[in-house]
């Protein structure tokens, strides 16, 4: 089955390009479904699932960033930014919201599709298998978690942090992304609540909840001992 791709991009001819692109060099593998605004882009994304989003910042109507941020409160789909925004913060402020990668134009259409490849590849992990950082292992799918072989059990918001921060170790993981990914509409949450989670989470790992580390001015990454020099 062909692999689904939503591309809200409001330039015609990138449009064209693209999708003529993936389906030639895919030899048909990949479907380019498309939107030509913030809106359809956002019906689309509720009305169906797709493989993956390639979502241009600069839109008419609601921005790509926004949109982003209305798709990461139901779903996981990868998002990678199509923008000719090329500033540090912008990109910065594109992960937060829970993006997965970006490209800034003028761009190699090889590349763009080297990175989609590589995302599908990074995100196709069936979801029974274990996620292990050190001496935690935490299955997504019976939602066990163990810790040096003994299980415990969290409440369900440390759960679901912890869940994040294994998915994407040696990632930094701000406040803004959590809010976003684990509460949904965050407009009456404030910031130092992740904090409380984050320090109960801590406590209840015993030892292993020093691999969660605080990241000065960013928010937190969980690091794997195999990891550190």
């Amino acid at each position: 089955m062909a692999k689904q791709i939503l591309l809200v991009e409001d330039d015609d001819k990138i449009r064209g390009i693209i999708r003529d692109y993936f389906t030639a060099k895919s030899e048909g593998d990949f479907e380019i479904l498309e939107a030509v605004s913030g809106e359809e882009g956002l019906h689309m994304a509720t009305e169906e699932s797709y493989d993956i989003v390639l979502l241009d910042v600069m839109l008419p109507g609601i921005d790509g960033f926004s949109l982003c941020r209305s798709i990461r409160k139901t779903s996981d789909v990868p998002i990678l930014f199509l923008t000719a925004r090329t500033r540090e913060e912008d990109r910065l402020y594109g992960y937060e919201l829970g993006c997965d990668d970006y490209i800034c134009k003028p761009f190699s259409f090889a590349e763009l599709y080297a990175k989609v490849n590589a995302l599908l590849r990074r995100t196709k992990k069936a979801p029974s298998e274990d996620l292990v950082c050190g001496p935690i292992t935490l299955n997504p799918m019976s939602l066990v978690l163990k810790v040096d072989g003994n299980e415990i059990e969290l409440p369900t918001k440390e759960f679901e942090i912890l869940s994040y921060f294994m998915q994407h170790k040696g990632w930094t993981v701000s406040r803004e992304t959590l809010l976003t990914r684990i509460w949904g509409d965050y407009a009456y949450v404030e910031t130092r609540v992740v904090d409380n989670h984050v320090k109960n989470l801590r406590k209840a790992l015993g030892p292993a909840g020093e691999l969660i580390k605080t990241v000065i001015g960013r928010g937190y990454k969980l690091t794997d001992p195999s990891d550190i020099a």
